[in-house]
C-alpha cells in the first residue's frame, strides 16, 4: 500500500538558493520592522507592568511590612533585556 501511495516529488531547480535569496531579501524589512514595532512594543508593556508590579508590592509592604521583591525584579531584568536586544540580537541571529 505505502509503495502504491508514495509518489516520488522532485524539486524544480535548486530550493536551498531559493530561500536564502528571499531571507537576503527580505532581512532589511524584518529587521526594521522588528527593531521599530516589535521590540518597543514588548517594552512598553514591560515598563508599564514592572511599575504597576513594584506600585502593588509597595501598597503590600505599607499593609504588611514585608517587600516582596521577586516580581519587580524579574520585571526589570525582562525590561533590562529587552531594551538592550537590538544591539545583539541579530548577531546571534
Amino acid at each position: 500500500m505505502f509503495a502504491i501511495s508514495a509518489l516520488p516529488v522532485f524539486a524544480a531547480g535548486d530550493v536551498s538558493t531559493a530561500i536564502e535569496n528571499t531571507w537576503t531579501t527580505a532581512q532589511t524589512q524584518i529587521k526594521n520592522v522588528v527593531n521599530n514595532v516589535v521590540f518597543p512594543a514588548v517594552d512598553m508593556i514591560l515598563a508599564i507592568l514592572f511599575f504597576v508590579k513594584l506600585s502593588m508590592a509597595y501598597m503590600d509592604y505599607r499593609k504588611h511590612g514585608q517587600f516582596e521583591f521577586t516580581a519587580p525584579a524579574i520585571l526589570f531584568v525582562c525590561l533590562v533585556f529587552s531594551l538592550t536586544a537590538p544591539l545583539y540580537i541579530w548577531t546571534i541571529l
